[in-house]
């Protein structure tokens, strides 16, 4: 059985080249590593990097603007630079990226991806990375990464250590996303377009754990909801009974109605510009009580746009975390 392993690994080389191209080997390599925080692209940890290549410092420059936006992409994408790639993955709200030169296999890439994702979850929990304040607050971890870059920089070293035919399965089965320089910058500049065609994965995130505010929080949603669809339909009672009532007093109620249902599936789920879509609901709900005034006491009308804001700022604090990838080594 050991010979036939040996046999299934050895073929797995042989079909990434890696086994007997030595100048292939020199040529292809990791060149720049780092770990960030995905909630605000906070830098916790890098490889020490001494190259001054122009286009290497530009795939730098690339990655250093996907830092701050993973939360809006897939848990592993790659991002083609000239004769650079930039890839990353995310996982428990913590973000793993690399520089490597673009003849590097993929699988070796997210493998490398993989190990820094395994060593930083078992060297430093979730509530220290959360807390972190300074940049690069784990730089200790800088020799972790420096060893593992250098190991994958002599493809020989690794056969013995990883499954590749696994790993080849893996990718195969879920491909990293192609990001393009254009939504790359399009994120950059804070546009509106966003990728409409996922490759391979779906943009789906999870999001973090629900605390006790937020339970609290999405209750008095649906309940000042509830009070709000009820009011509507007394409303429009009372415009069938008499034709003198207001017929935009209806349509305040069931707005308010909507803005506090759509701030408890913001709450639930993940969605692009997630956060600026609940100040605009919470924002509609102050127009619709503004405008019931007369209808509300003052008390009322706080209870409401209280319970909005206190539902808003649980949807800012509940952040998106990167799918955990299951690479099988």
């Amino acid at each position: 059985m050991a010979y036939f392993r040996s046999e299934r690994r050895s073929k797995a080389w042989q079909a990434l080249g890696l086994q007997k191209d030595c100048q292939s080997c020199k040529m292809s390599m990791v060149l720049f590593a780092s770990v960030v925080r995905v909630r605000d692209g906070l830098p916790l940890s890098a490889s020490t990097d001494y190259e001054q290549d122009r286009e290497l410092q530009e795939s730098k420059r690339h990655l250093k603007g996907l830092s701050k936006k993973l939360s809006q992409f897939p848990d592993r994408c790659t991002l083609k630079t000239g004769p650079y790639n930039v890839n990353f993955t995310s996982a428990l709200g913590v973000g793993y990226l690399m520089v490597c030169t673009a003849n590097y296999p993929n699988v070796l890439a997210f493998c490398f991806l993989d190990e820094l994702q395994k060593e930083f979850i078992v060297t430093y929990d979730t509530k220290r990375t959360s807390s972190a304040v300074r940049p690069y607050s784990f730089i200790e971890f800088d020799t972790f990464i420096q060893k593992t870059k250098q190991r994958y920089n002599s493809p020989r070293s690794l056969s013995t250590k990883i499954n590749l035919a696994d790993m080849q399965t893996e990718i195969k089965l879920r491909p990293p996303y192609q990001l393009s320089p254009e939504e790359l910058q399009a994120i950059n500049g804070f546009s509106v377009h966003t990728p409409s065609k996922y490759k391979g994965i779906a943009p789906t995130q999870m999001l973090e754990p629900v605390t006790l505010p937020g339970i609290v929080s999405c209750v008095l949603s649906i309940l000042c909801g509830g009070l709000n669809l009820l009011r509507g339909v007394h409303a429009i009672e009372s415009i069938l009974q008499n034709d003198d009532e207001d017929f935009n007093y209806v349509i305040a109620f069931f707005l308010g109605t909507a803005a506090c249902l759509y701030q408890c599936y913001l709450f639930a789920y993940f969605s692009v510009w997630r956060n600026s879509k609940s100040f605009l609901a919470f924002a509609l709900i102050c127009l619709s009580n503004m405008y019931l005034y007369e209808l509300r006491n003052m008390w009322q009308i706080l209870f409401h746009v209280a319970v909005g804001a206190f539902m808003t700022l649980q949807i800012r604090l509940r952040q998106p975390l990167g799918k955990a990838p299951d690479y099988n080594v």
